[in-house]
């Protein structure tokens, strides 16, 4: 089977015209979805993070 340049170069192009890009409201919406997901699972984590610091140093405290 030989490769032919011209035929690949055609199907790309063919290939490519089937894409369907998103328009500029679904991509803005998109955008903020992920600031206001990353947002709230950093604060989880931080209140998360600060709960078990908390705990840790409230039992080592007890064997000082």
């Amino acid at each position: 089977m030989a490769f032919s340049p011209g035929k690949f170069i055609n199907e790309v192009k063919i290939e490519a015209a089937k894409i369907v890009w998103p328009t500029r409201k679904q991509t803005v919406m998109t955008a903020l979805m992920v600031v206001i997901m990353t947002t709230i699972l950093a604060l989880f984590f931080f209140a998360v993070d600060t709960a078990f610091g908390a705990i840790v140093h409230q039992l080592l405290s007890l064997l000082s």
